[in-house]
């Protein structure tokens, strides 16, 4: 429902170029051979359009999906895993709508599953089943994990790293750098609940590490100042050294609306292709 309603959406906004890579076609060019024009489609919007195979679309993508105890956290009614969960899934299923092959990693402080990419629709089942079954684990080590899978992962394509970041940020991106170094793409999905961003709590409150069993018992409109310039900083860390190594940085916050994640994917995804 999210993905059909996005493609919709799409198809009735400004960004037609997008609309074209559902249906597995580019606009003819010159060179491209008449023969691949897809004249049904002509007849019906008045313009060219080549058929593309399989082979000329395929992307092969890896998500990276943070399954810690900290990404169950929520201040509302959806769960930064949960959204985490929908947004791997929304996007697996665009990607195979596309013919891209993909992949799923689930990682707390180890590898908890690993699915390979592939391309076939019967594929998704197979990844939903794996989302579904998600349990967060215990504390965040997302560095070594980037690391062994940039060393297991041989052919190049897209990285997509969906996580809260709660690790040490020069860590995950020594790791991030890795994907680089091997010629991947790399695209960073920061996912933060909106009360992380804002601390926005109106009475003396309770706050609880989730992952190490850490309390402090506190005011929060005392910290509420520091915190956020603390919480800013920190997000501006990772979006300005991801730039600056040419990766791409979204923050995603659970009460962002799944089509703004997924259309700075196809934007990233066009750029690639």
């Amino acid at each position: 429902m999210v993905v059909e309603g996005f493609i919709v959406g799409l198809h009735k906004s400004p960004y037609h170029g997008f609309s074209v890579e559902f249906s597995e076609h580019r606009s003819y060019g010159a060179g491209d051979e008449i023969r691949h024009i897809d004249w049904k489609l002509y007849g019906k919007t008045d313009r060219f359009f080549i058929k593309q195979f399989e082979e000329e679309t395929n992307l092969l993508t890896h998500l990276l999906v943070d399954q810690s105890k900290s990404m169950d956290y929520s201040s509302h009614e959806i769960s930064k895993l949960e959204y985490a969960k929908i947004m791997s899934a929304s996007l697996a299923y665009l990607m195979l709508k596309q013919q891209d092959a993909v992949g799923l990693t689930l990682f707390d402080s180890k590898i908890r599953d690993y699915l390979p990419p592939r391309s076939k629709s019967s594929h998704l089942n197979a990844l939903f089943s794996r989302l579904n079954k998600i349990k967060p684990g215990p504390e965040t080590a997302i560095a070594p994990m980037l690391h062994k899978s940039a060393k297991a992962i041989k052919k190049r394509g897209l990285i997509i790293l969906i996580s809260d970041l709660f690790d040490n940020p020069d860590d995950v991106i020594s790791g991030l750098k890795h994907f680089r170094y091997k010629g991947h793409e790399v695209l960073v999905i920061h996912v933060l609940d909106p009360q992380e961003l804002s601390l926005k709590f109106n009475e003396r409150t309770r706050f609880k590490d989730m992952e190490t069993g850490e309390e402090i018992i506190t005011e929060p409109w005392h910290i509420q100042k520091d915190y956020q310039q603390s919480i800013s900083e920190f997000c501006n860390y990772y979006k300005s050294i991801c730039r600056k190594n040419k990766m791409d940085y979204i923050l995603a916050n659970t009460d962002r609306p799944l089509d703004s994640v997924l259309t700075e994917y196809l934007v990233k995804r066009k750029r690639i292709g």
